[in-house]
């Protein structure tokens, strides 16, 4: 059936197909990637809010239980600097949060970007098929053969490109929605320690 539908699209089908395989790389990869346990592990938020509710905040403990995760690396840069002032650590904390958005936000254009550029390889596509339709018509009449292979190439790639953009779409709302969530916690996670720290 696949192999119908590619053979019957003709070879303005290949370069959806790679930017279909390309957009599907980039959703498993983020969705692996942008796991919350993973950016914010929960041992070391509660780790973290148990000593901020106890007053007091065992810094190589939190230092240990840091690494290797985003909100670590923001934690540890708040350790690092906890003897200056409450300015000087959210400047920090707001460098080390911009190293981490970018992170977090990485080949998310490139779903932007696929989402918009499948519609366009589809009207491509298109083109090429209603080419092949024109060229089936001759001074002694029409080829029907020529004719029904342009028809399909001209739908099978306009309904391509819509079944590769709209998923694509989906899957970028969804991710920056989710990164945007990420970092929101991440902040009011940042401003406790900060605060515990100055109190």
């Amino acid at each position: 059936m696949l192999f119908e539908i590619i053979e019957g699209a003709g070879w303005p089908i290949w370069p959806l197909i790679f930017v279909s395989i390309v957009g599907l790389s980039i959703v498993i990869e983020r969705a692996w990637f942008l796991r919350e346990r993973a950016i914010l592990p929960e041992v070391l938020v509660d780790n973290a809010l148990d000593m901020i509710e106890r007053g007091s905040i065992n810094k190589q403990e939190l230092i240990e239980l840091s690494k290797n995760s985003f909100l670590g690396d923001i934690f540890i840069s708040i350790l690092k600097n906890h003897d200056r002032s409450t300015e000087e650590m959210t400047s920090t904390v707001c460098q080390t949060a911009e190293n981490i958005k970018y992170r977090l936000d990485m080949y998310l254009s490139g779903l932007s970007t696929i989402s918009t550029i499948a519609p366009l390889l589809g009207l491509f596509g298109t083109i090429i098929g209603m080419v092949e339709v024109f060229g089936s018509f001759s001074s002694g009449g029409h080829d029907v053969s020529v004719f029904a292979k342009g028809i399909s190439i001209a739908l099978y790639n306009t309904a391509g490109g819509i079944v590769v953009a709209v998923p694509a779409m989906i899957a970028y709302r969804f991710f920056r929605s989710k990164v945007d969530h990420l970092l929101n916690k991440m902040e009011i996670y940042s401003s406790r320690l900060i605060n515990a720290l100055k109190n």
